[in-house]
């Protein structure tokens, strides 16, 4: 390892101390046991093009692997030049958050000298969003409560006050959200501030040689580790209980030389109540179980998410459109990992 490499894996080891401090701010602050107890969170910085570097270690798949792809919709979305110190936005939309309207998603653009260098972002469960709440009976995502558009939640530096009575006055549990949604607040603004003293440290004026090693390097290793596996295509299908009839969810798990595709052509169609699955949570789980066992020491970051694909015919319930009910999103989101498995213990029996 050369010196200017060990000085960036030192930026990189601070980067997860970082976005670690981020994630433990979140808990704390949290109103709701399910954010305080059961650590229902994600938390990570991102690079100025909305790739992410770094992750807490406390959270889960659904929200760790989600987000890594709503910044990229954020930044896509709102126009760089547009950004301002103390922006912070939000959206709850399941199809580009986290599967579902509970989950809050947070990104807050950092600004060091002027410059866009990256963003902050993280995501809890909020209690509750009115509709019928967390239960399968709704219909339609309007039956299950409030969606919030891409919006701004704080505008240099101030909460859109408005914005937050909405969110309370469609709420059963109206203190709880607000204080959680002040711990995302406080979740991205204090990873903010560590993310200006750690360049102010360093003496760097921006993220791009460290996002070019951390993305590379994590992408090479991973790629790496799939050249030594067998090539092919593997099947697995599982049945599984539905809300009023059984369920079949079918997996095709391709390796090829550089990548790996997981396919649910041929899962059953949409329920009509709330078990369905936006394809953004259905991947999250998906890659999370290919991680487990394709290069689980290295970081997980967009480098070595890259390699990995997952695809379903639209409509069906792992690729759920709007709007669809997905508040239950998780019941059958969550098998997919034992649907990859199927096809990897054949790919790899031993």
């Amino acid at each position: 390892m050369t010196a200017d490499n060990t000085r960036l894996q030192v930026l990189w080891d601070r980067l997860l101390a970082v976005v670690e401090e981020q994630g433990q701010i979140l808990i704390r602050a949290a109103f709701s046991p399910i954010v305080r107890e059961c650590g229902d969170i994600s938390a990570g910085f991102f690079d100025a093009e909305g790739r992410m570097l770094a992750q807490a270690v406390t959270g889960t798949p659904g929200h760790v692997n989600t987000m890594a792809m709503a910044v990229k919709s954020l930044r896509a979305r709102f126009p760089a030049q547009d950004m301002r110190s103390g922006d912070i936005y939000v959206t709850n939309d399941p199809w580009i958050a986290s599967g579902h309207l509970n989950d809050f998603l947070l990104m807050m653009p950092v600004i060091h000298a002027g410059r866009l260098v990256g963003f902050t972002s993280c995501t809890s469960h909020l209690v509750d969003l009115g509709g019928q709440g967390m239960g399968p009976e709704g219909t339609d995502i309007q039956d299950e409560g409030l969606l919030i558009p891409p919006c701004k939640l704080v505008a240099a530096g101030d909460v859109n006050a408005l914005l937050l009575d909405i969110v309370k006055a469609n709420s059963r549990e109206p203190i709880a959200n607000e204080g959680d949604i002040y711990a995302l607040i406080a979740c991205c603004e204090a990873g903010a501030a560590r993310i200006c003293q750690t360049m102010d440290e360093f003496g760097i004026t921006d993220f791009r040689d460290l996002s070019r090693y951390i993305v590379e390097t994590s992408r090479r290793g991973t790629i790496d580790i799939i050249k030594e596996l067998p090539k092919g295509t593997w099947n697995n299908a599982m049945t599984v209980d539905g809300y009023d009839r059984p369920l079949t969810l079918r997996a095709a798990l391709t390796i090829a030389e550089d990548h790996v595709l997981v396919d649910f052509a041929g899962t059953d169609p949409c329920a009509r109540k709330g078990i369905n699955v936006p394809l953004n949570y259905a991947t999250a789980y998906t890659v999370f179980a290919l991680r487990c066992v394709i290069g689980p020491d290295i970081p997980n970051n967009d480098g070595s998410l890259e390699p990995f694909q997952v695809t379903g015919p639209p409509g069906c319930i792992l690729n759920a459109r709007p709007p669809s009910p997905v508040a239950m999103r998780h019941t059958l989101g969550q098998m997919t990992p034992d649907l990859v498995f199927g096809c990897l213990a054949q790919a790899l029996p031993d």
